[in-house]
């Protein structure tokens, strides 16, 4: 250590010494700052920052090496070889190059290690060839020990250099590292330089081919000049890559708070992606940032990103396993580190797809059954017609409507989850009785429809229904407790039938309520009479609709008596139609269409009002009874509208009977009793019409208290002289007697029949033995109020004369 101390300070011009550190420190700190380029950098950048490492380092080596040489005095004539000079220095620059790629290859302590080591390597090999390029007017003595320790020495420190540098890059690192490497470089030299030993020697010539220290003193400068021009370069690029750095670091900072995948891209290159499209492609973030944008969205989208605008445009992503990820990209100029570059939004619109295809099947299918929908339906069927149309062939397309049976007793016993797996049962098994191209879809509720293009002849659709109702039979069969899984079928066929959905359909339903009629679970094809039937129900719902406007219904009034001593009691209003062109309608014959139509509550609040408003009129506080339809029962606002007709007329409640048949009870039998409360609570009376002729009477009877019951004409007619019919008389009105409620028989058209229900105690009667129906005017002293005067309208007569003359039916409507 002493002999490397009196080598520096007594062989040494410390001025130049000093200088020879700086020139070392410089070019050390310049290298170990431009490697971290290196090991950033890939391709041809990589190699190209190496070589700008390798040279500024290997030229900061060899000046290092050169200026301490002409700091050192040995006192004799010496002199440098050119060609070994250019050597050394072509040596420092290879090797360092060397070093920093191994170093630079990969991470890990070992690469860090060997490329340090051949980092030293160079340094050795530039001093001692710079060694032998230097020559003297004497021999040159190495002490092998020194020698040892300088490359040992050197080589350690410059692989403990590029470890501290790469290992975990820091500031203190860097700084670090440099002073490591100029100790590398320091240590190599001047404990070599005290190695030697010089003998003077005056027969030792130098070669004419060498270059006096003067001359060489101008080429260290240069290749000083060389190392200040490449470390300010240096330093200008680290400064602008640190502030690139720290712009890219905010700015991924910034696009990993995003939800959305965002993708910076220089032309089709990505040069930055933020977490959230490295989790939708499974990509990690370093291996997205050296992919090319087509990659990921193919060649065709990558290329046409630029045209892209402000609309965002839908595209494929491919993930890391292969998935294609339907994408919405939205592409934008930015400028990214003072360049101009393209960020690219992606937006997973998975969900969004998913959601789309759920809208749609919720469009066009049926959510409970899965079959197509009302809207599907209808657009298949037009489709197969349009389609027939076009071929020109001879077949039929069939459309079979089919309507459940019993299907609203299934909701009312069971529920409606009961309800939904009988709809459920049906789509399964007629599903498996239909072919290839046959379609079948739920209209809604218990509708389904079938459509069965292509059919050789007509019957072939019967044979279709044939399989539709046997696959229900099996279903039942199958069953626990089955028997409710049946359907009625209408067919009609195109051409043959209508040639247009519209008027198709409409057949196929006339077919069906015909099947419905004629017994329930069979199939009925559309016939031409069916047509004109249901057009004329079409045509008297639309006359229906208009007649009370138009002032063509009448009331008649039917007396009520009592059978003992024909006290008149009150009487039943009848609803007749005078229609300008048909003349006399029978109720029996429009009454059941206005009920199927809806239009019945309309008349029945019509009924209700007139007759209330009637018998508000009259002197003597007679009853009046109104029929009820079971329609009207079921409307919920049915006891209010009867409340405010007595409210508006001034009837007393008591004067009123409203007639309740058992069918509308039956129908659904906790509304009906709970509306017949509210109506009992108002004061108003309720009978039983037609008892007998229904379903469950007694428990009907024990389910609501009536006021009373009327038996139906059909048990009166000829009761006096038939044993069964007046047996049962007997019992219903001994029933009567034992429940405390009056009974009324209807239908007395005999002497003979009122002398029985006289004997057997019946309190009372109505027929046309005891009055016919006519006009109130008819019975003006039974309710007190006088006829009307001349001022009596025409009309008002009309109806009166037609009343009294035209035939009327026996049972009361």
């Amino acid at each position: 250590m002493l002999t490397v101390y009196n080598c520096i300070v007594n062989e040494h011009d410390l001025r130049l010494v000093a200088l020879a550190a700086l020139i070392c420190a410089i070019s050390s700190f310049s290298a170990v700052k431009l490697l971290h380029h290196v090991g950033q950098s890939r391709n041809g950048n990589r190699l190209a920052w190496l070589m700008i490492s390798a040279t500024a380092t290997g030229f900061g080596i060899w000046a290092t090496h050169f200026i301490a040489m002409l700091a050192f005095s040995p006192g004799i004539p010496n002199a440098y070889n050119v060609e070994l000079s250019a050597l050394s220095l072509a040596a420092a620059v290879f090797l360092t190059a060397a070093g920093m790629w191994v170093a630079t290859l990969r991470g890990g302590i070992d690469y860090y290690l060997v490329g340090g080591a051949l980092l030293g390597a160079g340094i050795a090999s530039m001093h001692f060839v710079g060694m032998a390029a230097f020559e003297v007017q004497g021999r040159i003595v190495w002490d092998q020990l020194l020698v040892a320790i300088s490359l040992l020495g050197g080589i350690t420190l410059a692989a403990l250099s590029l470890l501290v540098v790469l290992r975990r890059p820091s500031t203190l690192a860097t700084l670090g590292g440099a002073v490591l490497l100029t100790l590398a470089i320091c240590t190599l030299h001047f404990v070599a330089m005290a190695a030697v030993s010089i003998i003077p020697d005056s027969s030792v010539e130098i070669s004419e081919s060498t270059i006096e220290p003067l001359s060489q003193a101008f080429a260290v400068a240069a290749a000083s000049l060389v190392i200040l021009i490449l470390s300010g370069i240096a330093l200008s690029i680290d400064l602008r890559f640190r502030r690139q750095k720290i712009e890219a670091e905010r700015m991924h900072g910034l696009a990993n708070a995003a939800v959305e995948g965002l993708i910076v891209c220089d032309g089709a290159r990505i040069v930055s992606a933020n977490n959230s499209i490295a989790t939708l492609t499974g990509q990690p973030v370093e291996t997205l940032n050296a992919m090319q944008l087509s990659n990921l969205f193919g060649e065709r989208t990558a290329s046409n990103l630029p045209e892209f605008g402000e609309q965002a445009q839908e595209a494929e992503l491919k993930s890391r396993d292969g998935e294609s990820i339907p994408v919405e990209l939205i592409a934008r100029s930015i400028d990214y580190c003072g360049k101009p570059h393209t960020v690219v939004a992606v937006r997973d619109i998975r969900e969004r797809k998913t959601a789309e295809q759920e809208i749609l099947r919720l469009a066009h299918f049926d959510p409970l059954t899965g079959l197509a929908n009302r809207r599907n339906f209808s657009g298949r069927l037009d489709a197969e017609i349009a389609a027939m149309k076009l071929s020109g062939k001879g077949d039929y397309l069939a459309l079979l409507l089919l309507d459940l049976d019993r299907f609203k007793e299934v909701n009312d016993l069971f529920g409606h989850g009961a309800g939904d797996a009988m709809l459920q049962t049906v789509a399964r098994c007629v599903s498996s009785v239909l072919r290839s191209g046959q379609m079948l879809a739920r209209l809604g509720g218990d509708e389904f429809a079938i459509i069965a293009p292509n059919l050789s002849d007509p019957l072939a659709a019967g044979r279709i229904a044939d399989d539709v109702l046997a696959a229900m039979r099996e279903e039942n069969r199958r069953s626990i407790g089955g028997g409710l899984v049946s359907t009625s079928i209408g067919i009609a066929l195109y051409p043959r039938d209508a040639d247009d959905q519209t008027a198709l359909i409409s057949h196929a339903d006339t077919a069906l309520y015909r099947a419905k009629a004629e017994g329930k679970d069979t199939y009925r094809y559309f016939e031409a009479s069916m047509g004109a039937e249901a057009r004329d129900k079409r045509v008297m719902e639309h006359e229906l609709r208009q007649a009370i406007a138009r002032d063509e219904f009448y009331l008649v009034y039917q007396p009520q008596k009592e059978i003992s001593g024909g006290k008149m009691l009150g009487f039943e209003a009848l609803i007749r139609w005078q229609h300008p062109e048909r003349g006399e309608v029978s109720p029996a014959m429009f009454i059941p269409v206005a009920e199927d139509s809806g239009v019945i509550v309309q008349i029945g609040e019509w009924v209700l009002a007139t007759a209330c408003q009637e018998a508000a009129s009259w002197k003597n506080p007679l009853s009046v009874a109104v029929n009820v339809s079971a329609v009207q029962l079921h409307n919920p606002h049915f006891s209010r509208k009867v409340h405010e007709v007595l409210v508006h007329t001034g009837l007393a409640p008591g004067r009123l009977e409203l007639e309740i048949t058992e069918t509308a009870l039956v129908k659904d039998m906790p509304r009906a009793l709970a509306t017949l409360r509210k109506i009992k609570a108002l004061g108003v009376r309720v009978a039983m019409d037609d008892f007998g002729t229904g379903y469950s009477s007694l428990s009907n009877l024990r389910a609501f208290p009536f006021d009373k019951i009327k038996i139906d004409g059909s048990f009166i007619k000829s009761v006096d002289t038939n044993g069964q019919v007046a047996a049962i008389v007997r019992a219903v009105l001994g029933l009567g007697r034992g429940l405390g409620l009056p009974v009324l028989a209807e239908g007395v058209e005999t002497l003979g029949e009122l002398k029985f229900l006289d004997d057997e105690d019946c309190q009372i009667g109505q027929g046309y033995y005891l009055g016919k129906p006519g006009p109130i005017e008819m019975f003006s002293e039974l309710t007190g109020v006088s006829v009307t005067a001349p001022g009596q309208t025409a009309t008002a007569s009309r109806k009166a004369r037609v009343a009294v003359l035209q035939p009327i039916v026996l049972r009361s409507v």
